[in-house]
């Protein structure tokens, strides 16, 4: 699966090391432009100020040097012609078109009308959904990369973490479930 990870999945942490956990066990190739990124580490920045950016520019290039092929450049022409509700998201749906990818991984599915996307042979998935499927085909994987990403928040923190709410808070209700039984 060829998935253009969207900039509001890769900030939140948990969220993005379980993605791209994921990708490195080979379930995903994960697509990015250094547009999506930017905006990763401006709202990195908003949030949480400048050391929070300096972070988050270190993570981009740690990724794009384990992903170099991931990195898509749109074609500024090709987005002219496309239209998302969101015009903020159209170069997502560039990106998607440029590499080729068949999905869009976003927490913001209502900017990603399925009939706009199906034209262009693109869905757009919630993470929730999309981790759970990939748990479903291949469980080992998956817990191997929520076990690590649950042990990195609890180091980060210096304190245990319950597995289950961490899951929630980053909004992957499902998968917590799962991995949770």
């Amino acid at each position: 699966m060829k998935a253009v990870l969207d900039a509001c999945v890769l900030y939140p942490t948990v969220l993005r090391q379980i993605l791209i956990g994921v990708a490195k066990g080979g379930l995903i190739a994960p697509i990015w432009s250094d547009r999506l990124l930017e905006e990763w580490a401006r709202t990195a920045a908003r949030r949480g100020g400048a050391g929070e950016e300096a972070e988050a520019r270190g993570q981009i290039a740690v990724l794009n040097a384990q992903f170099p092929e991931a990195m898509t450049a749109a074609d500024p022409g090709a987005e002219a012609a496309l239209w998302l509700p969101d015009a903020g998201d159209v170069h997502v749906l560039a990106t998607a078109i440029a590499a080729g990818a068949d999905r869009i991984v976003t927490l913001n599915l209502k900017d990603f009308p399925r009939r706009e996307l199906a034209a262009h042979g693109v869905t757009a998935d919630h993470p929730d959904a999309v981790l759970y499927q990939l748990w479903l085909d291949d469980a080992c994987i998956v817990e191997r990369v929520v076990a690590d990403a649950h042990r990195a928040f609890e180091a980060a923190q210096g304190a245990p973490a319950d597995l289950r709410p961490l899951l929630k808070r980053a909004r992957l209700p499902r998968l917590a479930k799962a991995v949770s039984v």
